[in-house]
């Protein structure tokens, strides 16, 4: 269950949101093998005055966070990393410099579903 959370700058049409949308789903899908229902993802725009990076970075820059049950190995979350970063520049000419992408993992402890905690 990746819960994803996509930083990017505001002024996007919904065509490209759905886009990036799928392209981190498909990724996720191919990298980590989970289902096509399992879709927890949101965008957050951000005004560009509010959204500070590097000077090299284009206005196609976005910060992709993937919050993870534990248990994936190295390999599998290098192979996310690799594959959402090249559907993105697949499918909407992103340049891989600007796509960030981080994983964070907390323990089962850590989560909460239907008022259950998971381990």
């Amino acid at each position: 269950m990746p819960l994803v959370r996509i930083d990017m700058i505001k002024g996007k049409s919904a065509e490209y949101k759905k886009q990036v949308l799928e392209c981190v789903h498909a990724g996720l899908e191919e990298a980590l093998e989970i289902p096509d229902w399992d879709r927890f993802q949101r965008i957050v725009e951000i005004p560009r005055e509010d959204f500070e990076t590097a000077p090299e970075k284009s206005d196609n820059f976005m910060i992709i966070e993937l919050t993870l049950f534990p248990g994936r190995t190295k390999e599998q979350k290098g192979n996310a990393i690799k594959t959402i970063t090249a559907k993105l520049c697949e499918k909407l000419g992103i340049n891989p410099p600007d796509v960030f992408i981080v994983l964070n993992e907390p323990p089962l402890e850590n989560w909460g579903m239907a008022g259950v905690q998971k381990g």
